[in-house]
């Protein structure tokens, strides 16, 4: 008898099969130290949705500095670049939309928006952020960052889209 996977599981396959990051070593590698450093340069980096069965959704953000986000933006670093020259304890104006997985069964139904939102509001809190950033791997993925960037009245600066 073959065990259903776990959501944890599932997220993580999403994970692999969206952004393939192991094929990719421009990209973000997130592992436990990853997350860390990204609660450390500021607490609401890390956003998750669960329910009694497990989480079912995922948002990563980096908060920077302007002059790091042009360099990713203009491709000039890379988004591991980015993570990793990020200062910790800095004055942060940009925000960058670096991972959003949710569920299949549970997308359309505003989870994404709900935790983007509350990332957002937590950071400006604290920081004077003028811009959301994002690199898509999806179509569906740049209509939810324009979405959620109109919403919290930010403009929206892209790298160049990887679909």
């Amino acid at each position: 008898m073959t065990s259903t996977p776990s959501n944890y599981e599932r997220l993580l396959a999403l994970a692999d099969a969206v952004f393939a990051v192991r094929s990719d070593p421009a990209q973000l590698d997130v592992d436990e130290a990853v997350l860390d450093r990204l609660r450390r340069i500021h607490p609401a980096s890390v956003q998750e949705k669960v329910t009694p069965e497990g989480p079912i959704a995922w948002l990563l953000f980096i908060p920077t500095t302007r002059a790091l986000m042009d360099d990713f933006v203009h491709e000039r670093i890379t988004e591991r670049e980015l993570c990793e020259r990020t200062p910790e304890g800095a004055t942060y104006h940009a925000v960058y939309l670096c991972s959003g997985l949710v569920l299949p069964e549970h997308r359309r139904k505003g989870v994404a928006r709900e935790l983007g939102l509350r990332a957002l509001e937590a950071i400006r809190r604290d920081h004077p952020i003028q811009a959301l950033c994002v690199w898509t791997f999806s179509e569906a993925g740049r209509a939810g960052a324009k979405a959620l960037a109109a919403e919290a009245g930010l403009p929206l600066l892209e790298r160049p889209a990887r679909h």
